[in-house]
C-alpha cells in the first residue's frame, strides 16, 4: 500500500480542513479479489468506521461539515477533484481508498460505468450533506474546526498514517 498526502487551503466555497490533510492509500485491497466492496467494509468495521453505504461519487462538488468520510473504491475508476476548483483531479481505482478530513470538497469528474464506491464514517453524528455556494460559511467552517480527530485510522487501525498525520 503507498500512501500519500495532501492539504487543501480553503478556495473561498469550498473550506477543506483547516489543519488535516486527505491521505490517499494505493492499492490497500488487492484489485484481483473478488470481492473488493466486502473488503473494505470488513476492514473499515474492523477500525470502528460505519455507517456505511454502496454508491458513487456525486458529480456536483460537495463535503461534509460535520463528519470525516472515507471513501473505499470496489470497482471501476474515476477522476474525481478534492479541494475545491482550486484543488486537485486524482484518478483512483479499483482497491484505493481517500480519507477526507470534515470540510474537504469532492466531486466526480468522469468515471468508468461499473464504478462502485463504499464509504465509511467515524462514530458520530450523521454527516452533513454541503455543496458549493453554502451560506453561513463562518458557521461551517466553524463546525469543521471542532470535529474531533478519530480514534483510529479506517484502513491500518492505531498504527495507520492518520495518527500521525493528523495532529491535534
Amino acid at each position: 500500500m503507498k500512501v500519500s498526502s495532501i492539504l487543501f487551503t480553503d478556495d473561498g466555497d469550498v473550506p477543506n480542513h483547516p489543519r488535516w490533510p486527505m491521505i490517499i492509500y494505493q492499492g490497500v485491497i488487492d484489485a484481483r479479489e473478488m470481492d473488493v466492496a466486502s473488503a473494505f467494509e470488513t476492514l473499515f468495521a474492523r477500525h470502528g468506521w460505519g455507517n456505511g453505504w454502496r454508491n458513487g461519487i456525486f458529480a456536483f462538488p460537495h463535503y461534509h461539515s460535520n463528519a470525516h468520510e472515507v471513501l473505499g473504491i470496489a470497482a471501476g475508476e474515476a477522476v474525481v477533484r478534492f479541494g475545491g476548483v482550486s484543488g486537485r483531479e486524482l484518478k483512483v481505482a479499483k482497491g484505493d481508498a481517500v480519507l477526507l478530513p470534515a470540510g474537504t470538497g469532492h466531486q466526480r469528474l468522469s468515471a468508468s460505468a461499473d464504478l462502485l464506491v463504499i464509504g465509511a464514517y467515524p462514530p458520530g453524528p450523521r454527516c452533513d450533506l454541503k455543496r458549493a455556494g453554502e451560506s453561513e460559511k463562518a458557521l461551517i467552517r466553524e463546525r469543521i474546526r471542532h470535529v474531533e480527530k478519530p480514534g483510529s485510522d479506517p484502513l491500518a487501525g492505531n498504527a495507520g498514517p492518520l495518527i500521525s498525520l493528523w495532529e491535534a
